[in-house]
């Protein structure tokens, strides 16, 4: 398949992003506009060894947000440390 950094564009760290972490084990990102949900969960597993639960997609201003919750034996926190973000 193709490289799994052409659909993740970047990650957010909002506020609300550090909440969905924290509360839902979830990870917010900005990905390509036309990656559909089984891309962007391929992606996040293959660039962060992860298992996704579910991916939810929203168009924005900023682009396409994809939240991506993860299974419960990877938490959220590990990703963003990994990341630099936290």
């Amino acid at each position: 398949m193709m490289d799994p950094y052409k659909i993740i564009e970047y990650p957010l760290s909002t506020e609300k992003a550090v909440r969905e972490m924290e509360a839902d084990n979830c990870l917010i990102f900005i990905v390509d506009k036309n990656a559909n949900k089984k891309q962007i969960k391929w992606a996040i597993e293959k660039a962060f060894d992860v298992q996704v639960v579910k991916v939810r997609t929203v168009l924005s201003s900023k682009g396409k947000k994809a939240y991506i919750k993860l299974s419960e034996d990877t938490p959220a926190i590990d990703i963003t440390t990994q990341l630099g973000l936290v």
